[in-house]
């Protein structure tokens, strides 16, 4: 034990005389600890602790699977029958937190509440805890019972001022009678600013297959995920025998998988590779620190040459000198603690998203063990990495060193001049795949913001609005409040055009299975396909400038006694009518035939061809518009329950504000306002956790970058006052000055090309694998990984250049004498 004290006060006083050396060495190291921390932060709270729930590893979600991807959000009747038909779990729930607002109408000023629809066992699943009252029964969420409501407690406290009594009485929802049976309890922290829980009351019969429900059940004793999958995946013969038209996917599959898994859904593979990308971070830092290391102990030749011949054997010099690596180490993690944990969170304050299990911009992200752990471990590996090799290096002690005349000299044999090179173009092969995969996700992210998206988001100020009650269950009645409403606004100053619908561009909407009769064979049962489907008042083309290709738009005239009428877009027109002179303008078009006659629409007729218009996601789809006036009472009725009217305002100019706008249409209305946000928002948002991924990988690649830049600079720097002698030798003989340039820039620029001839090959199979897995983008573009090349080249000369000019500064007659 006192040995080792006195090897550690050794390594102490050897670094603190090596100043400039150790703060190299600590900032290298620190950065790449400094990235692992923040990224390891981010995984330990969003993929590795458990949920907050009871026995969460026994809690699956319930979903499908096909050719085209996973589909977490399932219908109705897929869960009555998931529910019915299978064994394997205590209890199943489904929820939907996208529901409409409810208008709280206790008073002649309606508010809004933030809503959520649930089965009864939802809070049983979930383990919420209630503070007074109880959840829903059984009864209660039978389709047609009375209406009963749980609330938040930061409902019951601000609105309700903690009256005791609430429990049991009843509130005014959408001008009908609500009775409050429970409140939750603050300690139980909800999916989403929920205000009010209402029973989802899915009814079996209707054969509503809009996915829109998440599913959960909860395993019961001894049965796998496996063998919940299989009896789930069962389910799908008596799916097809009780819906027999329902509107499958090509392949597609019903499966269950753990929660987690389903509720991260995309989010796990983009930290998995920004986890790789921090990774090669890490192992830039190492080779930096690494190359560090193995110049100083060059250097330190005679010192370990006087060592071995007072006895020190080659076990304790490598003791020694691993020792001083980590003690760096150890220093480089307290800082990349701080680094890291600091930047993670002003990084997710910067984001526009927020990623599940984070909180509120990553407010639920701390340190705990596993960080701590994680930081000790890094730092751990990150000494053994950098500092074994060039220990075991230095550690074989050439005694000639003490008799050499060119002492300078010693130490740059091939192995270990061979071992510096090899670091650092592995440092520059590591930092183009960062910076190619960076590339080529921003590349992709400016050409879908640059491309048409066949509508025009300028000017366009958007709010929700809940139209479900008893006032707006008939299409008439609808129609007419729209009408007016759209009529006042317009004479307000500053607003061009008004509109409604039932969902905005870039944002999801309903699919509907249609029919054409003047189509002989159908593709998906009844059906030949399905679509996007809204609801739109006559100006929504307008209000977003969607051009129209073929015949004509909405008018006032398309109303409920005129003949229905519908739209399409030129994605439909050219696969159901894909011949050079068929034109859809005059055919007809069914839209959700089925069963239930009061969802059932009538044959429409076929007005105009617009454009495509960009969906969510960014991607082109097959879509229908209808006009709001011409919908059957039954349906829409419907869509008032499960989505909230949006209205859609475009403005002349910069003078009329959004607070102003919102003001005036809720005054207008005389009912509140949800989610009010401009169209600017809207599309920035459909992409923004992306383009947040794309920001931290761009970081990461910036910063191997400048590591690949700085390690050259330090080998070539090294180099040079290694090769004093030889230079001085050679400008002695009449070397030219540009000779002498050439040489050491060509010795650094062969490594750099070394690194990039490995690195294009590996950025272009990453390329492929996991920036097309994960992000979608379907192919490597060459530019980006040519560009990258160039900038690491142009960085490498520079890094290159600078040692180069210090070696032309060589006085002959002072090298000669070394």
């Amino acid at each position: 034990m006192r040995a080792l004290v006195q090897e550690i006060r050794y390594a102490t006083r050897s670094l603190q005389r090596n100043r400039a050396f150790a703060a190299a060495a600590v900032t290298a190291l620190s950065l790449g600890i400094a990235a692992n921390t923040a990224i390891f932060s981010v995984v330990n709270k969003v993929l590795l602790e458990p949920l907050p729930y009871p026995d969460p590893g026994r809690l699956v979600q319930l979903m499908s699977t096909s050719p085209l991807g996973d589909q977490v959000l399932v219908s109705v009747p897929k869960f009555c029958v998931w529910r019915e038909h299978t064994h394997s779990f205590e209890s199943m729930a489904a929820y939907d937190f996208a529901s409409p607002a409810v208008n709280l109408t206790e008073t002649d000023t309606p508010e809004a509440l933030q809503t959520a629809r649930v089965t009864s066992d939802y809070f049983h699943l979930f383990g919420a805890a209630v503070m007074a009252g109880r959840t829903f029964t059984g009864a209660e969420d039978e389709p047609g019972a009375r209406c009963t409501a749980v609330i938040s407690d930061r409902l019951w406290r601000g609105r309700f001022g903690g009256r005791r009594d609430l429990v049991g009485s009843a509130i005014s929802l959408n001008r009908a009678p609500c009775k409050v049976v429970g409140i939750l309890s603050p300690a139980w922290k909800a999916d989403g600013p929920v205000d009010i829980w209402l029973p989802l009351q899915p009814d079996p019969a209707i054969a509503d297959h809009m996915n829109r429900l998440h599913a959960a059940a909860r395993l019961k004793s001894g049965v796998t995920v496996d063998m919940a999958a299989d009896e789930v995946q069962k389910t799908i013969r008596w799916f097809s025998g009780e819906y027999y038209n329902a509107p499958l996917l090509y392949g597609e599959r019903f499966t269950a998988v753990p929660l987690r898994d389903g509720v991260m859904g995309n989010v796990r593979p983009a930290l998995l590779l920004l986890t790789g990308a921090v990774g090669f971070v890490l192992l830039l830092a190492c080779a930096n620190a690494g190359a560090l290391i193995l110049a100083r102990s060059s250097r330190r030749a005679a010192e370990i040459a006087v060592r071995s011949a007072l006895g020190a054997g080659r076990s304790q010099l490598v003791r020694q000198l691993l020792l001083e690596t980590m003690l760096l180490a150890l220093a480089s993690a307290i800082a990349g603690l701080a680094l890291g944990f600091g930047g993670v969170r002003g990084l997710l304050v910067l984001s526009p998203v927020d990623l599940p299990g984070a909180g509120f911009n990553g407010s639920a992200i701390g340190l705990d063990w596993r960080v701590f752990a994680f930081t000790f471990l890094v730092s751990l590996v990150s000494g053994l990495v950098c500092g074994l090799a060039p220990a075991v290096s230095a550690s074989r002690a050439d005694l000639m060193v003490l008799v050499k005349d060119v002492p300078a000299d010693s130490g740059m044999g091939f192995r270990r001049g061979g071992l510096r090179a090899a670091l650092i173009s592995g440092q520059i092969a590591f930092a183009l795949v960062l910076l190619a995969g960076a590339g080529l996700l921003i590349r992709t992210f400016v050409s879908a913001r640059t491309e048409n998206r066949g509508f025009d988001e300028n000017g366009v100020v958007t709010a929700q609005m809940s139209l479900d009650g008893p006032l707006f269950e008939q299409t008439d009645q609808t129609a007419e409040f729209i009408g007016r409403v759209e009529h006042n606004m317009k004479q307000t100053p500053g607003v061009a055009e008004v509109a409604a619908t039932s969902s905005l561009p870039m944002q999801p909407t309903l699919i509907m299975p249609f029919t054409i009769p003047s189509h002989d064979q159908t593709v998906v049962g009844l059906y030949h396909g399905a679509a996007a489907w809204r609801s739109v008042s006559p100006d929504y083309f307008a209000a977003f400038h969607i051009r129209l290709l073929r015949g004509r738009v909405f008018s006032r005239d398309d109303g409920v006694h005129s003949a229905p009428v519908a739209l399409i877009n030129r994605m439909m027109m050219k696969k159901f009518w894909p011949e050079i002179d068929a034109n859809p303008i005059g055919d007809f078009i069914i839209i959700n035939k089925g069963p239930r006659r009061e969802l059932e629409d009538l044959p429409r007729q076929i007005v105009g061809v617009v454009d495509d218009v960009r969906e969510a996601g960014l991607n082109r789809e097959l879509a229908l518009y209808v006009p709001i006036a011409q919908l059957p009472d039954g349906l829409t009725a419907r869509t008032h329950r499960l989505m909230p009217l949006i209205w859609a305002i475009r403005t002349t100019g910069d003078q009329v504000s959004q607070a102003s706008l919102a003001r005036e249409l809720q005054q207008t209305a005389g009912l509140p306002l949800g989610q009010i946000r401009t169209m600017h928002e809207i599309v920035a948002a459909s992409s923004a956790r992306a383009q947040f991924f794309t920001l931290l990988l761009t970081v990461f690649g910036v910063v191997s970058l400048v590591l690949a830049a700085v390690g050259l600079y330090g080998v070539m720097a090294y180099s040079v006052q290694q090769r004093t002698r030889e230079i001085g030798v050679r400008m002695a003989l009449g070397a030219e000055l540009a000779d002498i340039r050439s040489m050491v820039v060509w010795q650094g620029m062969r490594l750099a090309l070394i690194g990039i001839g490995v690195g294009v090959p590996a950025a272009a199979a990453l390329g492929r694998i996991l920036l097309a897995t994960i992000f979608g983008v379907p192919l490597l573009d060459p530019t980006v990984i040519v560009g990258v090349a160039a900038v690491l080249a142009i960085t490498a000369l520079a890094a290159a250049y600078l040692p180069a000019i210090r070696a032309t500064s060589v006085n002959p007659c002072e090298a000669l004498r070394r």
